[in-house]
């Protein structure tokens, strides 16, 4: 039989707490939402470069501000400091915003090396600030082949590393050199109608978080850590 012992003799009082709506900001930003697009080729005509292009236009017209990083000349992780100007220019922007948009090539059945590189140069806190944790993601890959999820399915494994909301659609444009005409803008087709959902969701998940991220993202575990560090700060002193 079940037991009736309703006690949490595991649980530390003073860090648990009861999830209410009343904790939820009911005033709600109103400057555009900031969103920052990463793309993973260098090629000259990179496909999610334009995928990129091409939700940056949809996601202006829908009322936000949008950055897009250009990955040339940034260094492989670990091989030089943080302090090289495109790893600074990387975490500026990441800082700076409040929802991502992350589109890689499939390559061997994966992201590009370039896709992971400015993924892992984003440390998960910077001093006192978390740069990407309770921000919103939509990530999205293109093939030159029939289509897969591999890539899309990779990046919500790092979305959910670096402690973001991953919002529930996704896009994967197979053969992607069929879906562009000459002037590098998409066609009509179904793929495009999928990333106008997927900017326009991404939007709403923006719009509705971005005020309550950091309560979203507030995490018992965590404050008992912090709980505890602050102890033992406190018993070092009046030793």
């Amino acid at each position: 039989m079940p037991s009736n012992d309703e006690s949490l003799p595991n649980v530390e009082s003073e860090q648990f707490q009861i999830p209410t709506t009343a904790q939820f900001k009911r005033q709600f930003s109103t400057h555009k939402p900031r969103i920052l697009l990463l793309y993973g080729s260098l090629r000259e005509r990179s496909f999610s470069r334009l995928v990129i292009e091409e939700c940056a236009r949809l996601l202006e017209n829908m009322g936000a501000e949008v950055r897009i990083f250009n990955p040339q000349g940034l260094p492989l992780p670990d091989s030089t400091d943080d302090q090289h100007a495109k790893v600074q220019e990387l975490r500026d922007l990441v800082v700076w915003s409040e929802g991502q948009v992350w589109c890689s090539p499939e390559r061997h059945g994966a992201m590009t090396g370039i896709m992971k590189a400015q993924i892992d140069w984003i440390p998960l806190s910077l001093g006192a600030v978390r740069p990407t944790q309770g921000k919103t993601l939509a990530v999205m890959q293109v093939e030159g082949g029939s289509q897969s999820f591999n890539v899309v399915n990779q990046l919500r494994v790092l979305g959910r590393w670096m402690r973001m909301i991953t919002i529930p659609n996704q896009s994967s444009v197979a053969k992607a050199f069929l879906e562009f005409d000459e002037n590098n803008r998409m066609k009509p087709s179904g793929y495009y109608n999928r990333i106008v959902d997927v900017m326009e969701e991404l939007m709403k998940f923006t719009l509705l978080t971005r005020d309550n991220s950091d309560y979203l993202v507030d995490r018992y575990s965590e404050r008992v850590e912090t709980a505890e560090q602050l102890m033992q700060r406190v018993n070092q002193r009046s030793m």
